[in-house]
């Protein structure tokens, strides 16, 4: 659930950053919100959160 979140979080800053310097329209960010809503009732939701898991766990795995 914290990967969730953190993953949420990390996207909300980067669309209100594009949307203040221009470079995304609110009509785009609706139109991804919306993607991502209705992806998550697909049969890929377990895989796309099966990827973002094992992307999370690599990442926190490093070491600077």
């Amino acid at each position: 659930m914290a990967v969730s979140i953190s993953v949420v979080v990390l996207l909300l800053v980067l669309a209100v950053i594009f949307l203040r310097n221009g470079g995304l329209k609110v009509t785009h960010a609706l139109v991804c919100a919306l993607l991502g809503f209705f992806l998550a009732g697909t049969s890929m939701a377990p895989t796309i959160h099966n990827g973002v898991v094992a992307t999370a766990e690599v990442v926190s795995s490093l070491r600077p």
